[in-house]
């Protein structure tokens, strides 16, 4: 199996366990309409099986570790990834993220990304963890910084969307050397109470 390892992380909020086909029928009712976003590439609620297969095939390759989110009550409501692996480093990206409007903006999402930063980088020991997200975004973008990520810069021009456009691609990264500070504020964003 590539690196990294299958893993099931959970936390109060949220369980992000491996990818497979049997979250199909819950992610075809999360994914809803958000694949109207020209922006994000989020499939249509009748692509969603193949958008497993397409993960799952590049996790048999080695540059991806897909997970589907479940909520408390443990159902399916979103798709996130380890992705870009560098395993010689080792430094991973997290992306390919969405999750069903219902539990956005939520404690769920945060503690997804706490416990895929605190795996990175307690347990795979990567020197790094990447974000990448479309430059006009700027709800992803607010909630990357939010996490206490840097911004690296705009990759221009980068990729073309499912329209025809280019997109620009704002990077983030956290470093190993800021998971102390980054965690300490998580887990603060986490227990505080809610308004």
């Amino acid at each position: 199996m590539p690196w990294p390892d299958d893993v099931t992380l959970s936390g109060r909020h949220v369980t992000l366990e491996p990818l497979s086909a049997a979250h199909t029928a819950d992610l075809a009712i999360a994914a809803g309409d958000l694949h109207r976003l020209w922006y994000t590439t989020i499939p249509a609620p009748d692509e969603v099986a193949t958008e497993i297969v397409r993960r799952l095939d590049l996790r048999a390759k080695g540059s991806m570790l897909p997970f589907a989110l479940l909520d408390a009550t443990g159902k399916a409501v979103g798709m996130t990834t380890y992705m870009n692996i560098d395993a010689r480093l080792p430094r991973v990206e997290i992306g390919s993220t969405w999750i069903a409007k219902s539990a956005q903006r939520g404690a769920l999402n945060t503690e997804a990304k706490f416990l895929l930063l605190r795996h990175a980088f307690e347990v795979l020991d990567c020197v790094a963890v990447e974000f990448r997200t479309h430059v006009i975004n700027h709800q992803s973008r607010r909630a990357i910084e939010r996490l206490g990520a840097k911004p690296d810069g705009i990759l221009r021009n980068h990729m073309r969307m499912a329209n025809g456009s280019l997109r620009d691609t704002a990077v983030y990264s956290i470093l190993n050397t800021e998971w102390p500070t980054v965690s300490a504020h998580l887990r603060w964003q986490l227990e505080r109470p809610r308004d």
